[in-house]
């Protein structure tokens, strides 16, 4: 796995360079000075992890993410612990505060490595399917997550956007939901209809509608039409 270490202090560096030797399945490809730096490295050397300090010189780690279209895991490295809850917003993959404790590194990276394919199999095949435990990088305007696709619970086509609802949030996206299907895989997300994507584990009760039709209810309240088309489908996914 690639990784990218984005720190101001060269010692910093230099401390988590020595505690990663220890870890030969992460491959350090580069060093950043600053959020600009970071930014050039990142689109050239396309690591998978960063290792990301939050408090920078003209721009924060924050706001380096913001930037990047296309983002890696992230653990956030930083001297302040008054950072964690908005490095959380991010969803990071976990936070450490300096001096790294080697105990602290190595649980960070057990949840890294545990998530992740083997390396022959994982690749970046555009035909590899999105499932529940994959992140994906949602931004709307000056606001962005990083989000499990399991916390996912529904997908509405809005015109030339798809609104996304997780949490209480219902961020929009400019993508079509004819390509966001072809991404997911059809085992956990279900195309209910052409306005609607569910997610499966979301279902919380199925009632019959209109014209052979049925009207899904999600955890949380929200209902979903699934189109009569559809629906033969879905009963036999659900096993009803």
């Amino acid at each position: 796995m690639k990784a990218l270490i984005i720190d101001d202090e060269r010692l910093a560096r230099k401390e988590l360079t020595n505690l990663l030797q220890e870890y030969p399945e992460i491959d350090i490809v580069g060093e950043a000075v600053n959020a600009e730096d970071a930014q050039e490295k990142i689109n050239s050397l396309k690591p998978d992890l960063l290792f990301l300090d939050i408090q920078m010189p003209e721009k924060t780690g924050f706001e380096l993410l913001e930037s990047l279209d296309n983002v890696p895991e992230v653990i956030f490295t930083t001297a302040y612990d008054e950072y964690a809850l908005k490095a959380f917003d991010f969803n990071a993959l976990d936070y450490l505060l300096k001096p790294i404790e080697p105990d602290r590194l190595k649980d960070a990276l057990n949840k890294l490595l545990k998530r992740v394919q083997p390396e022959e199999v994982r690749g970046e095949s555009e035909d590899k399917k999105l499932g529940p435990n994959d992140r994906v990088f949602v931004k709307d305007g000056d606001k962005c997550w990083f989000v499990k696709l399991e916390n996912i619970r529904l997908f509405e086509s809005d015109g030339n956007y798809i609104k996304i609802y997780f949490d209480n949030f219902k961020p929009m996206i400019h993508k079509s939901l004819n390509a966001l299907d072809e991404r997911l895989d059809d085992r956990s997300f279900f195309r209910a209809s052409r306005k609607h994507i569910i997610n499966l584990t979301w279902v919380e009760s199925i009632e019959s509608w209109f014209n052979g039709g049925l009207m899904v209810v999600l955890r949380g309240g929200d209902k979903v039409e699934v189109s009569r088309r559809q629906a033969a489908r879905f009963k036999e996914m659900m096993s009803l």
